[in-house]
Order: structure tokens, then C-alpha cells, then sequence
């Protein structure tokens, strides 16, 4: 009996199988009929639906190519006043230019030393001056002051301040000892030891300090010493006193002899 069925089995299996390309067949016509068909949003509208959010914004775009140059515009109104720099390094010296017009000759101006006090005396030929009194120096070089009185043979100090004396004397046959007197008192002497057959040259300065109203002068030291001070057309023997810096005090008092 299995025998019998086997066979009837198969048959069946056989039918089967023939007939399942035919329903395959059927489906894919069916579904070709749907797919001709138009699509469901032309037929039946559905709810519209909610609107999405915003997307993230976009992330920058490339920098693009440099353009023309443009013209130039307008000048901008004028700003204001900056500071002051620092002041540069000193450049180079330039070359040096042409000596320029001689200007004009201005006027006069004012003495820049007021005070003036000076003489410049001497001996017109030899002189015997009497003991303890001044030698008298009567021919003048220069006394536009007058401070030196060719009548005493003594200066008399009119300005107080600084002076410089100086002499020069001529010596022929005798020694001769001669000193400089301030207000009665030595400050300065010479001594010439005369030799024969000869003119010497006895000289000698110093500088003092005067009061208005001290007198400087010349005369012989000692009494044993014979004059032999000599001048000639030759030769001269000559007495000169100068200021050199004045000394004027606000208060007249001040300057009283000291």
C-alpha cells in the first residue's frame, strides 16, 4: 500500500508546483496595475503636518578674490593738533656758506667801566729833592684825572679800589735808595749801587689797596744816599699809577681812610 500512494504523492506535488508560476503571475500584474495608477496625495489630501525647526546656521564661506583697487576719495576734514614729538638726533653739520655783508655800525654803547683813575709822570732833568719830601715829576704823559698832583709829587686816591704803581728811574753818579710811600708809611724800596762810566736802572711796582683819600709818592729813603735820579732828552725816569678794580660802597662813610 505504501507502494500504491507513493506514486499519487508525487502527482500531486507535480500540480503544484505547475500551478504556482501562474499565481505568481497574477500578483505581478496586479501590482503593475497599482503602480500605473496616480500616487495617493492626487486622490486623498492628508493633515498637513507641523513645520520643522530651523536648521543650524550654515559655517562660513571661503574669503573670496581681492578686488580693484578703487580711486582715491575725498580728503577727511582735519583732525586735531597731535602732541608733540621727541625731539630728533642732531643731524650732520652742513657745509659751511658765504661770508655775508658787513652790517651796519650800531651806536655807541655805554662804558663798561665807568671808574677811571690813572697817570703816567716824569722828570724833565735830574732832580735834588729835598730830605722826607716827595720827588716831583712834573712832565705829564697822562693825567686826564688829575689824581696825581705835580705840585706835591704826591697821588691822592679819589676812587677807592685796587691800583697798580710801578716806577722807573735812571741813576748816573751817585747810589741812590729810593722808596715808595703810602700815608707816610714804606711799602717798597730800591737801592742802586752806581757804578762810574755807567747809567743804571732802578724800577720797582706793587699793588695796593686804597681808600678814598690815601696818597701814594716817591721819595729818597735815607738821608746818607745823595740824589742821583737822572732824565734827559735821552733818558726818562718816570712814576705811573693805574685802578685796576674800583671798590664803591653804598654807604659814602665806608670809604673813609682806613
Amino acid at each position: 500500500m505504501a507502494l500504491t500512494m507513493k506514486p499519487a504523492w508525487i502527482v500531486v506535488l507535480c500540480v503544484l508546483m505547475a500551478a504556482r508560476p501562474s499565481v505568481s503571475q497574477e500578483e505581478d500584474t496586479e501590482l503593475a496595475e497599482q503602480d500605473q495608477r496616480e500616487p495617493c496625495a492626487r486622490w486623498m489630501r492628508g493633515v498637513p503636518g507641523t513645520p520643522g525647526f530651523n536648521g543650524i546656521p550654515g559655517r562660513d564661506g571661503r574669503d573670496g578674490r581681492e578686488g580693484e583697487k578703487g580711486d582715491n576719495g575725498d580728503p577727511g576734514p582735519k583732525g586735531p593738533t597731535g602732541k608733540p614729538g621727541e625731539a630728533g638726533d642732531e643731524g650732520p653739520a652742513g657745509k659751511r656758506g658765504f661770508p655775508g655783508n658787513p652790517g651796519l655800525k650800531g651806536q655807541s654803547g655805554e662804558v663798561s667801566f665807568p671808574y677811571h683813575s690813572a697817570f703816567s709822570m716824569g722828570l724833565t732833568g735830574k732832580t735834588s729833592p729835598a730830605s722826607g719830601a716827595p720827588i716831583r715829576f712834573t712832565k705829564t704823559f697822562y693825567n686826564e684825572q688829575h689824581h696825581y698832583n705835580n705840585i706835591s709829587g704826591k697821588f691822592r686816591c679819589a676812587i677807592p679800589g685796587i691800583y697798580y704803581f710801578t716806577y722807573h728811574l735812571t741813576i748816573n753818579g751817585k747810589e741812590t735808595k729810593v722808596a715808595m710811600f703810602k700815608n707816610g708809611r714804606t711799602v717798597a724800596f730800591t737801592l742802586d749801587q752806581f757804578h762810574s762810566g755807567n747809567l743804571d736802572q732802578a724800577s720797582g711796582g706793587v699793588i695796593l689797596n686804597l681808600s678814598a683819600g690815601d696818597e701814594v709818592w716817591l721819595q729818597l729813603y735815607d738821608d746818607i744816599f745823595d740824589a742821583g735820579i737822572y732824565a734827559d732828552i735821552n733818558n726818562d725816569s718816570t712814576f705811573t699809577g693805574f685802578l685796576l678794580t674800583p671798590k664803591i660802597l653804598s654807604n659814602p662813610t665806608d670809604n673813609r681812610r682806613r
